[in-house]
């Protein structure tokens, strides 16, 4: 702690001074003076009622002082080893990712073959990590400039272990998945992913994902799943993830949750009844993003002629990056099915979410928010640098679907507890100092699908582990990010 100078002022590292502070609780803003010493928050006081001796001062007042935002939804497994001043994230006030998501994580596995979905997380190359503890040395090396915890996906270790993924695995298989993920686990994963929708995942049931989740469950892991389908068997996924949470005795987050495709547009008014009944037995959360569309991978069963669709990248044509599938097959003259088959690999943005169930999943009080971003896409989705910016400006702001208290909280402290990260997620004395300056009144996403990387407006500070990473529009040269360890 700090200590009284003669001059009766405190030594601190940095002072945020006469900012509005939005603690990431949920309860009411309040002025006060922050300050920093190492990598905590060691005083939060009323402005003016300490005096601080401090290396660094900076004037907050008219600004909101928040949590760092935490996206609870993220593909950045590899993006924080090879673009380590991660600008997408950063400079939208985000300084915790979770990695791992919807089954594809870049540990542990050294793959002689990478199908996909494991291609989004980049080359073959990057999957060089056969244990998680590799991985997370490999992301302190590279101090990054946010902080990343990761979750262990089941399509990983499924391709790691089995030859045919298309089939349930079997007990010696099991057995070893199971040992790698409790590897995995104690060398600090927070918990386990599924991505039941995709092919190396498909062919799991019950029994194989409980089995795993299940190591979660004396560790204080945390299970997350892309679940088996968004579309029209949207309910029976839901209560498959119910089922196997409540088998594994773990608690389940039900990834980018929507209902997808017009014939399902509206049925959140069914999805999200079932999912607060199911809160009322077992502990269930979700995530969200803030728009009408979703991105992955590009497959000829996929298509759907009632639905823009964007092509994000493809390996034999990257030419056709940006430009919509239907175009694309017109130029061909084919069928977009067929032109799907011409781009493989390739990924897509699909325009397959109603406007109103996704504002209703948002503002369902339990909702995280997460990116879902690709930071690999030659033409990203918007949400890779816009996310967070845009629930505050336009959800939050403009069309006022909740207050600033609540949406801070839905993406830091609500996050923080949903998946066990210590200390963050919270301005409070003791917590660290992982912090965002901005301004309520011009705080908004720049970035769109005709330009998706343009940085977001009206942040104006970012702090990760008591280090200024982000200051008016660019990276300080300072990185405080880290490999976060499940406690």
């Amino acid at each position: 702690m700090t200590e009284n100078t003669p001059g009766n002022a405190l030594n601190v590292d940095t002072v945020l001074r006469g900012g509005t502070v939005v603690d990431g609780t949920g309860i009411d803003r309040r002025l006060a003076d922050v300050a920093i010493c190492g990598e905590r928050i060691s005083h939060i006081v009323e402005p003016g009622s300490l005096r601080f001796n401090a290396v660094r001062e900076i004037d907050a007042c008219g600004k909101i002082v928040s949590p760092g935002f935490i996206d609870v939804h993220t593909h950045d497994d590899n993006a924080v080893l090879v673009n380590p001043g991660m600008a997408p994230k950063i400079s939208q006030g985000v300084t915790t990712v979770i990695g791992g998501n919807c089954g594809i994580s870049l540990a542990p596995i050294v793959p002689t073959d990478l199908p996909a979905p494991l291609n989004l997380l980049g080359g073959k190359d990057a999957f060089r990590f056969a244990k998680m503890s590799e991985y997370a040395e490999a992301v302190d090396a590279a101090a990054p400039a946010v902080n990343i915890a990761a979750l262990v996906g089941h399509s990983t270790l499924r391709v790691g272990v089995m030859r045919d993924v298309s089939r349930k695995a079997t007990t010696n298989e099991l057995d070893k998945m199971r040992e790698l993920l409790a590897d995995c686990l104690d060398a600090g994963a927070i918990g386990f992913s599924t991505g039941l929708w995709y092919k190396p995942n498909a062919a799991a049931d019950i029994e194989e994902v409980a089995a795993l989740a299940e190591l979660l469950s004396d560790r204080g892991g945390t299970y997350t799943t892309h679940m088996r389908d968004e579309h029209d068997g949207v309910l029976d996924s839901l209560q498959e993830a119910f089922e196997t949470a409540n088998r594994a005795r773990v608690p389940v987050v039900i990834s980018h949750h929507k209902c997808a495709g017009p014939k399902n547009w509206g049925r959140s008014t069914e999805t999200l009844p079932m999912i607060e009944k199911a809160r009322a037995r077992q502990n269930v959360s979700l995530d969200a993003y803030p728009y009408v569309a979703g991105s992955t991978v590009l497959e000829p069963h996929m298509v759907d002629p009632d639905i823009r669709i964007m092509v994000a990248w493809s390996v034999p044509h990257p030419e056709m990056a940006s430009r919509d599938l239907s175009d694309v097959a017109r130029e061909w003259n084919c069928s977009q099915v067929d032109a799907a088959v011409r781009l493989a690999p390739a990924g897509a943005i699909y325009f397959q979410i109603d406007e109103q169930d996704m504002r209703r999943i948002l503002s369902y009080p339990p909702t995280m928010v997460g990116s879902d971003g690709l930071p690999h896409d030659t033409h990203p989705h918007p949400r890779l640098w816009g996310t967070f910016p845009r629930v505050l400006g336009h959800y939050c702001r403009e069309e006022k679907l909740f207050s600033l208290e609540q949406a801070v909280h839905k993406m830091t402290g609500l996050s923080a507890t949903n998946f066990g990260l210590k200390d963050r997620g919270i301005v409070a004395e003791g917590a660290f100092a992982d912090l965002v300056v901005f301004d309520a009144d011009t705080i908004i996403d720049k970035s769109t699908f005709d330009n998706p990387t343009l940085p977001a407006a009206g942040i104006d500070h970012v702090m990760v582990n008591g280090q200024i990473g982000w200051s008016h529009g660019g990276h300080t040269g300072v990185t405080g990010g880290r490999f976060l360890h499940r406690h």
